[in-house]
């Protein structure tokens, strides 16, 4: 299929079939108290990269005070605690969406499809449809997303190619993200531990490099380096132990709060009644796996699938565990 350039709208096929029931058409319903929230995971999240925050503050506030001096490297470390308010920024937001995301606003053909889904779902819930923003991706995948703190995002095939109930269960499933909180709080921890992590990727790779320089003169000084790093490691771990430990562990505690905030979203899909039609898309993606496993199995290869380290790391849970998750809430099979 050709490429499309950024920001255009791929041809609309045959719209997929309305079988969406509208409760709520035209009906004014029960507004809810919190538009947004923040629930169990979205504050775990936050939580666990407390200890990456404070090492990023602590680099941002040595570059900046020796870049600066006291006075104004004072003001840089504010501004930059003070930036990720623009997670809440919707102008901020929306252009973050466009250019780092590459999504874009709906043709008009594609909002007459997605709006009155969307307000289904937002009714049922009691949320204000206007509250978040609908954007679209160029993608051949069946996907959604939930982004920052307003943006609700869903690929053009979840838009064009699947039955209106199914979409509709997408779309609550990516708000539960949004109301539970799991979005804006993923983006802030990410962005005030950025510095600490792009100074960790420069530190391997400078690493690295010494390793390699060493190599092409002395194994005796390539042995050296490496005990020597180990050795500043140890100590780091030994002396700062209390901030070492988290940072390890997050990457871990984070997959599992994203496991735990992907159920959560399932679970507010299904309390607004869409669990038997989010099962059907998890159905479709688990068969579509499937497929590929077989033809890749036809040609004497094999689908390379994470081993236990890999499923620890992971964001989201295997459908397996989603489907049973969801079979209490629609009687449906295990």
């Amino acid at each position: 299929m050709p490429s499309l350039p950024p920001g255009a709208a791929p041809p609309v096929p045959e719209s997929a079939p309305d079988d969406l029931e509208y409760r709520h058409r035209g009906a004014r319903v029960h507004v809810a108290e919190h538009q947004r929230g923040a629930d169990i995971t979205a504050i775990g999240r936050l939580a666990v990269q407390v200890p990456g925050a404070l090492v990023s503050l602590g680099l941002v506030a040595t570059v900046a005070f020796r870049l600066f001096g006291t006075g104004v490297g004072t003001l840089v470390v504010v501004a930059w605690a003070a930036s990720g308010l623009l997670v809440f920024h919707r102008p901020t937001e929306l252009a973050f969406a466009r250019l780092v995301l590459k999504l874009r606003r709906p043709t008009e053909e594609e909002r007459a499809r997605l709006e009155p889904i969307w307000h289904e779902v937002t009714a049922r819930a009691g949320i204000e449809p206007g509250t978040y923003q609908l954007m679209v991706q160029n993608s051949e995948e069946l996907n959604a997303a939930a982004v920052a703190g307003h943006v609700v995002a869903v690929t053009t095939y979840s838009l064009n190619r699947i039955p209106s109930s199914n979409l509709a269960a997408v779309l609550a499933h990516e708000l539960g993200h949004h109301t539970g909180g799991h979005a804006w709080a993923g983006l802030l921890g990410y962005w005030y531990s950025l510095p600490g992590r792009i100074a960790w990727a420069v530190t391997r790779t400078l690493a690295a490099f010494a390793l390699l320089i060493t190599g092409y003169f002395s194994v005796i000084a390539t042995l050296a380096l490496g005990l020597f790093m180990a050795l500043a490691v140890f100590c780091a771990f030994f002396v700062a132990w209390y901030i070492a430990i988290p940072l390890v562990l997050a990457p871990f505690l984070l997959a599992y709060a994203g496991r735990r905030g992907e159920l959560r979203a399932d679970q507010q899909a299904a309390e607004l009644g869409f669990a038997r039609e989010l099962a059907e898309v998890l159905y479709h993606l688990e068969t579509e796996e499937a497929t590929k496993k077989a033809a890749l199995a036809a040609q004497g290869q094999k689908l390379k699938e994470p081993g236990p380290l890999g499923r620890l790391l992971s964001s989201h849970p295997d459908h397996h565990t989603r489907l049973t998750a969801l079979g209490h809430y629609a009687g449906l099979p295990r």
